[in-house]
């Protein structure tokens, strides 16, 4: 999902018109396969296991900086495990960016050409623009499993470690509004919505009919974390009257004439953690 949309970004820029990758496996893991094709004619590459140190994405794993070949069947920068699958594909040009999340380096993306061009600049950035797009969510994704595994049990009988979920939940859900993959931002919200009543226990109380939009949590959420209007419309990237009237438009479906009290009732019936 995220690596193929990283790639579909590396092939609208025009310069790449091949493009592959694929994630590690685990932490610790040295290798990683071949996930995802864009552009490809054959599967000659797909499902191939890179180990670390071989070829030109084994070498950008071990070393996680990225690295270009002219020609890649007689390049001399690299180890030559792969030549028949990129052969292949017909690929002569390639160059190979670390995925690098934590200082860990979680993947790899390659661009390519079927002609023995150098890769300049432009396309060069256009790899490791994609790259930190995809280094961003998978960030905030194994953030958000992160707080969701810090949930379970002792978490909710610990006043400071639900504050601090609390302030991660609303700095999340900020992030959520910044991400243009559709599909991972609705994951991203799902799991929000799953922090949010991990703390309250099963009780009529939580059996709400309240409906708030998106940008209603967006707004209370930043609001209980004692951020004024203009704050929250700097972290959400609104404006401050945008801020308001979510927050007025949120109080009314809850019912509340406060701002603490609209916090109140949307942490007691799960709207909020």
């Amino acid at each position: 999902m995220e690596i193929r949309a990283a790639l579909l970004r590396m092939r609208r820029s025009g310069l790449l018109p091949v493009a592959f990758g694929g994630l590690v496996a685990g932490a610790g893991t040295r290798q990683f396969r071949i996930s995802e094709l864009s552009g490809a004619d054959t599967d000659s590459l797909r499902g191939l296991a890179v180990r670390t140190g071989n070829g030109l994405g084994g070498k950008s794993l071990a070393l996680g900086r990225p690295y270009a070949v002219t020609d890649y069947g007689s390049s001399r920068a690299i180890s030559h495990e792969y030549d028949a699958a990129v052969a292949g594909e017909g690929l002569r040009s390639v160059l190979a960016v670390p995925i690098v999340v934590q200082r860990q380096v979680r993947g790899v993306l390659y661009g390519a050409l079927r002609q023995p061009y150098a890769l300049g600049d432009r396309p060069l950035a256009a790899a490791l623009d994609a790259a930190r797009d995809l280094e961003q969510a998978l960030a905030i994704r194994d953030e958000a499993r992160r707080l969701l595994a810090s949930c379970q049990g002792p978490v909710a009988a610990d006043p400071r470690a639900w504050e601090e979920v609390r302030e991660a939940h609303t700095e999340l859900r900020a992030l959520a509004v910044r991400i243009p993959d559709v599909r991972l931002r609705q994951e991203l919200l799902t799991a929000c919505a799953r922090l949010a009543s991990a703390a309250v226990p099963p009780s009529p109380a939580r059996t709400s009919a309240v409906q708030l939009t998106p940008r209603e949590l967006d707004v209370l959420a930043a609001v209980a974390s004692g951020a004024t209007n203009a704050a929250a419309a700097a972290r959400l990237r609104l404006r401050p009257e945008t801020v308001k009237s979510y927050l007025r438009s949120a109080m009314r479906k809850l019912g509340a004439h406060t701002r603490l009290e609209a916090v109140s009732t949307a942490r007691r019936t799960g709207l909020l953690p």
